[in-house]
């Protein structure tokens, strides 16, 4: 029911959900034309999928090589959305995952991180 496939273009990432461990993985470079259009229908799906969480965990694994400044609003939204899932009690953990050798990666990881005050946000490292 909460099947989440979205494959990665040149200029979207990829979006997947693994129902089973409760992941949501975002993956790749984004830049999209029209943020709103491609993200649009994910926002929706997000709600509805937080909106009917219980007690369970729910990951956000985000691993973007490259994103502009659209994408760049469209991220602080997800966390701002997410951030106030949490603060109703909802069990939500972001990783930010990055590449060790991209400084400006773990940059925009640290600045994400300190606009939150009750998301658990992790910046992970990557080999």
């Amino acid at each position: 029911m909460w099947r989440l496939a979205i494959d990665a273009t040149k200029s979207t990432p990829g979006i997947y959900f693994d129902q089973e461990k409760n992941i949501l993985e975002i993956k790749g470079e984004s830049y999209p034309e029209n943020t709103s259009e491609f993200y649009g229908p994910f926002f929706k799906w997000l709600d509805m999928r937080l909106d009917e969480l219980q007690d369970e965990s729910f990951t956000v694994d985000i691993e973007l090589i490259y994103f502009n400044s659209s994408s760049s609003k469209i991220l602080m939204n997800l966390f701002e959305r997410l951030e106030k899932y949490a603060e109703m009690g909802k069990n939500i953990d972001v990783n930010w995952i990055y590449d060790k050798k991209d400084e400006s990666s773990l940059e925009y990881g640290e600045e994400f991180k300190e606009d939150l005050t009750t998301l658990k946000f992790n910046l992970v490292e990557k080999d």
